[in-house]
């Protein structure tokens, strides 16, 4: 079956007791799926259904002993993703928390992507990409996808790798571009 029939069929499945044959059909297409991965994919992708597997339960990043602020720039797991969204392992600053919840914005040492991006003095308009730059604690120069902006569980989060000062420039214009694109 087709995922959407899947969805539609939901209790029929269950009340039968099929969730034997979606485990198979589902565990043939990863198998496929993962035929067509290279190697650097499939580590990717591998590492990020362990990490879910085993932070899924997780409320907040505290429980494996991370502790994070606004401002913060982490290395995230965002799992999971389709094409032009930001997957699996990636840095991302934090602009926002709520709840247990951080608002992120994923980060890019692509450099190509930091020659198109946007800022004060580079190129006007509507990017979707913000020239981050070359902060301490990372290693090199960085981009910021706007687009891609969202809520995360920080059970999410592997480690802190860097900071922006929430009273600086930087972080302020980055929190009027996010909003702008909004």
């Amino acid at each position: 079956m087709k995922p959407n029939e899947w969805m539609q069929n939901k209790q029929e499945v269950l009340q039968q007791h099929k969730l034997c044959q979606l485990i198979r059909e589902t565990g043939q297409w990863e198998q496929q799926m993962l035929r067509e991965l290279n190697e650097n994919e499939i580590y990717d992708y591998m590492v990020s259904k362990m990490n879910y597997c085993q932070r899924k339960q997780m409320i907040s990043c505290s429980e494996m002993g991370v502790h994070i602020r606004i401002g913060d720039i982490c290395y995230i797991d965002f799992g999971m993703s389709y094409l032009w969204e930001t997957g699996y392992q990636h840095f991302g600053l934090i602009l926002s928390m709520q709840n247990k919840k951080a608002f992120i914005v994923p980060i890019s040492g692509n450099y190509q992507a930091y020659l198109k991006a946007w800022s004060k003095d580079h190129i006007e308009g509507k990017s979707h990409i913000m020239r981050l730059g070359c902060l301490p604690g990372m290693n090199k120069t960085s981009v910021l996808y706007i687009n891609d902006a969202k809520w995360i569980n920080t059970a999410r989060i592997i480690d802190v790798k860097a900071h922006v000062n929430v009273h600086s420039q930087l972080f302020k214009d980055i929190k009027q571009r996010t909003i702008e694109m909004i």
